[in-house]
């Protein structure tokens, strides 16, 4: 990246920092530890808050509903169970909150769908939650790609939206795996551990809030086993998904 583009960057993005993992607190397993580093984001009256991925995000949500705050357009996971503290805490706040996460989506599927169903809608504050899907086609359907496309596909895709979105404050999840657990087998390491490390870097470069999702499911399975939270060791179950809008709502002020 050169200097004028870094330049861009630091000084187009509100709401830089990391969100630390999730520490087992007595029986509280979705308290979080904050860095002296870290920041949260303030939401601000007509906020208009859109999460985007795939299967996680996904999770059913009634594709044809282009309506803010409807339950069925929010899909039946961590989204809607985030939407729905949202919009109970801040009512005064008029919040807008929109899924457009879709099932089996990669990147590059982003890529394709990014204007209409991310910068149209747009979004200032934008959540993401990609790249299970990147590294899982190398192994069950032998897709060609890598951990390096991935990532400079992802800063493409980021680099476009702070053209358009200046302003917009950025969410990135980080992609997870329950290991041993449905799906989720030795083949799967050490490679997708680069993909993990890669969204943590890109984070950091687009000054974005990092949820460390892996290690609150690792720190989770002190209290049950992998597959409570995550049953195919990729899709969280009703628990899991609870746990990850609860690390959502961490990175709210």
């Amino acid at each position: 990246m050169n200097t004028n583009r870094r330049s861009f960057i630091k000084k187009s993005i509100i709401g830089t920092g990391l969100l630390t993992g999730a520490n087992l607190l007595g029986n509280d397993v979705f308290a979080h530890e904050s860095t002296a580093n870290s920041s949260k984001i303030s939401l601000n009256n007509d906020d208009i808050i859109l999460f985007q991925g795939d299967s996680i995000t996904d999770v059913g949500r009634d594709r044809n509903n282009k309506n803010a705050n409807d339950t069925a357009a929010l899909g039946h996971g961590y989204a809607l169970l985030a939407a729905s503290q949202l919009l109970n805490k801040y009512p005064a706040k008029k919040l807008k909150i929109y899924n457009t996460g879709i099932s089996g989506n990669r990147v590059p599927d982003l890529q394709k769908r990014w204007q209409e169903d991310t910068l149209a809608i747009k979004p200032t504050v934008l959540s993401i939650l990609i790249g299970v899907n990147d590294f899982w086609r190398t192994i069950d359907r032998g897709a060609q790609t890598t951990v390096e496309d991935y990532k400079s596909q992802y800063q493409q895709l980021l680099h476009e939206t702070l053209q358009k979105l200046p302003s917009v404050k950025l969410i990135i999840g980080e992609p997870f795996a329950v290991k041993g657990v449905g799906h989720i087998t030795d083949a799967w390491y050490p490679k997708f551990l680069a993909y993990q490390e890669a969204a943590r870097d890109i984070a950091k470069e687009f000054g974005g809030i990092l949820i460390p999702y892996q290690k609150i499911f690792d720190n989770a399975q002190k209290s049950a086993p992998g597959a409570y939270w995550a049953a195919d060791g990729v899709h969280p179950t009703l628990a899991g998904a609870q746990m990850m809008a609860s690390a959502w709502m961490d990175c709210i002020k």
